[in-house]
């Protein structure tokens, strides 16, 4: 009992030491608008260094990366065909498979999909 209340205690202690540590250090001086900025040889900038980035890419990598992740978890279930039984194994994956159609339904009638009007 006392190693397993010295094992969750520390597993909360040690990572608030390391965060207060780190806030500590990494605390900055005022900001100043020369040290904000781009530097270009010395001269101002001519103009803004941040571009507008589209949403609809940021979009299509998300929902690339959530169904990306999701057919990796598909991908090792094959491996258990062998040691379970087929019937709970196939309602188990196309269940999975039909909650990630449902998904891509949903973003498609959302219009995240919709590249150009």
């Amino acid at each position: 009992m006392s190693t397993l209340f010295l094992s969750i205690s520390l597993a909360f202690i040690m990572p608030m030491m390391v965060m207060s540590i780190a806030t500590m250090m990494s605390k900055k001086t005022i900001n100043e608008r020369e040290k904000s900025s781009p530097f270009e040889c010395g001269f101002d900038p001519k103009s803004s260094a941040r571009m507008p980035f589209s949403i609809q890419f940021f979009l299509i990598a998300v929902i690339f990366l959530i169904f990306d992740v999701e057919i990796a978890l598909i991908l090792p279930t094959i491996n258990i065909i062998k040691t379970s039984n087929i019937m709970v194994w196939t309602l188990t994956i196309m269940s999975f498979i039909m909650i990630l159609m449902g998904g891509l339904y949903h973003e498609w009638n959302q219009g995240a999909l919709k590249w150009a009007e």
